[in-house]
């Protein structure tokens, strides 16, 4: 986006396929997608991983689906849907069994949090 070196900031978390269409989406043909999902169950996409990387232009860290194409790397950013099919990684959408209130704290830094506390004298 900046035109300039991107450093990565995390490990690389291996994608896997679990359905057909995302094999068909590859380029296999709809009859062995389907065969290989029924035998394997789930598969390694070979090429294919999540990786964070900092960008010293705008000073922030951004998650990115990397598929490695000869000898070239084509980088977009990592859509929902791929963290599902990725291991090891935090989902995007955070923890469902945490509350609201619970969520929206550890995102407060400084003294804005005091703000939902009431004190009784």
């Amino acid at each position: 986006m900046h035109q300039c070196y991107l450093d990565s900031a995390s490990q690389k978390h291996r994608i896997y396929a679990d359905r057909p269409d995302l094999l068909q989406s590859r380029g296999l043909s709809r009859r062995k997608a389907l065969l290989v999902v029924a035998t394997k169950g789930t598969v390694p996409l070979d090429g294919e991983w999540l990786e964070a990387f900092w960008c010293k232009c705008c000073q922030e860290t951004k998650w990115y689906h990397v598929r490695k194409c000869d000898r070239e790397y084509q980088l977009s950013l990592a859509s929902p849907e791929l963290w599902q099919q990725a291991t090891g990684v935090i989902s995007v959408q955070g923890n469902p069994s945490v509350s609201e209130f619970t969520r929206r704290q550890s995102q407060c830094q400084g003294h804005t949090a005091v703000k939902d506390f009431r004190f009784v004298n």
